[in-house]
């Protein structure tokens, strides 16, 4: 990646940590603070992205500070900045460290930081005062003690301040999306998109992050999730920001649904695909066999709509094994259907089914073509059946065009 670092002072050929201004209420941590050529490394990283945060960057190094004094451990505070105001020469005259990002992107400063941090544990949050650096010790914690590789500050099991969370988020966005991410990736949290959080360096590795925008907080306990890393909570205390807000509720959100969406392909997928297929296989039979339901008595619509969802239920089961065998998303579909399908389908089981199975269906529309043509064009027979005929010719046709579609996938399958 392409960007720059700054050590953190105004001059980066001199100046020791020492020579920084200080605040008054600031701890002497000037013997813990590490800047970018310290040869002693860090034992915290503590990394936070900005875009024009002059008003809170300040505020956050100063919690990170008290923090750092109640830990003892070296610590680097790194500022990934892409701001065009005063944000970089603030931190930097607080001590931190500034890279500065070569695009933009929320999960690109964070990645690109990332890249620079030299810490066993890697702490990240937001510099616009929302989240209290000065909590750093609790959610250090449990990643400490071996008990988690991630810890998350929870602010929906924590405070909201008054104001510092829009209903819509606090009632809709942050719970629906939470909701999302621990039923098709299993992640047990209840804030999933608070930016506060601690985790280790090798929890960092095997996550092997790769997204740019807003999805990035999704993203990462996503592959926490699918990578077994054990994820902790810490409630906390959410605070009012100082600044503008960067967030855009909608058009955010929907990249983190479609981030989820597209990289749990085969989940999405293969559950509503058996579902669909074993009700239009129900009906069909349902349907044929003349059966009645009460005072109900299964006709032509019946016919039609059974063969609708079986239809598109093979279509769905069809993307799932597609999905699984082509090896996308970061969730695999894990259903011993898709499985057997993915391991034992080849191209000439598809074909042979296909071409049977459509085959009864031509044979049989022809035979009623000939006894409706000579017999003068007399009134047609069973409508009920002419439809299944026709539901057995599509039915057969998909299994032979997805056959083809997953022996390419599967290189020669």
């Amino acid at each position: 990646m392409g960007g720059s670092v700054s050590v953190g002072q105004d001059d980066a050929t001199s100046a020791a940590p020492t020579s920084r201004p200080q605040r008054e209420d600031d701890p002497d941590v000037s013997d813990l603070l590490l800047q970018a050529d310290s040869t002693q490394s860090p034992v915290l990283s503590v990394v936070m992205p900005t875009l024009d945060e002059e008003e809170g960057v300040s505020i956050c190094i100063s919690k990170i500070k008290r923090a750092v004094a109640e830990l003892g451990v070296p610590t680097e505070i790194i500022v990934s900045d892409s701001s065009s105001d005063r944000t970089p020469e603030i931190a930097r005259q607080e001590g931190a460290i500034v890279v500065e990002p070569n695009k933009m992107g929320y999960g690109y400063a964070y990645r690109y930081a990332f890249e620079q941090a030299r810490g066993e544990y890697i702490a990240m949050g937001d510099a616009d005062v929302t989240y209290d650096f000065e909590s750093l010790p609790e959610l250090l914690e449990p990643v400490t003690t071996g008990s988690a590789d991630m810890v998350l500050g929870t602010r929906l099991n924590g405070t909201i301040e008054n104001g510092a969370m829009p209903p819509l988020h606090k009632y809709v966005g942050n719970p629906l999306l939470t909701w999302f991410l621990n039923v098709f990736y299993g992640t047990g949290v209840s804030d999933a998109h608070s930016g506060f959080r601690v985790f280790t360096r090798d929890a960092l590795d095997r996550m092997d992050l790769s997204s740019d925008g807003m999805e990035f907080a999704s993203e990462m306990l996503m592959k926490a999730s699918t990578n077994g890393l054990r994820i902790e909570e810490v409630p906390i205390v959410y605070h009012k920001r100082e600044g503008d807000a960067t967030l855009h509720s909608f058009r955010d959100g929907w990249r983190h649904v479609r981030f989820m969406l597209v990289n749990t392909p085969g989940h999405i997928f293969s559950l509503p695909g058996t579902a669909f297929s074993l009700i239009g296989l129900v009906l069909l039979v349902v349907s044929v066999s003349g059966v009645g339901v009460g005072q109900y008595s299964p006709g032509v619509l019946t016919t039609i709509a059974s063969g609708l969802a079986l239809i598109t239920g093979f279509q769905f089961w069809c993307l799932a094994v597609f999905s699984a065998t082509a090896d996308t998303g970061i969730r695999k579909p894990s259903d011993q259907v898709t499985q057997w399908a993915k391991e034992h389908v080849r191209l000439e089981h598809g074909m042979s089914l296909g071409v049977s199975i459509s085959a009864i269906g031509l044979v049989y529309l022809c035979s009623v073509l000939f006894v409706w043509t000579t017999a003068g064009y007399a009134a047609l027979p069973s409508v009920k059946t002419i439809v299944i005929a026709f539901i057995s010719i599509v039915l057969g046709m998909q299994i032979m065009s997805s056959s083809f579609f997953l022996s390419a996938l599967g290189s020669g399958q």
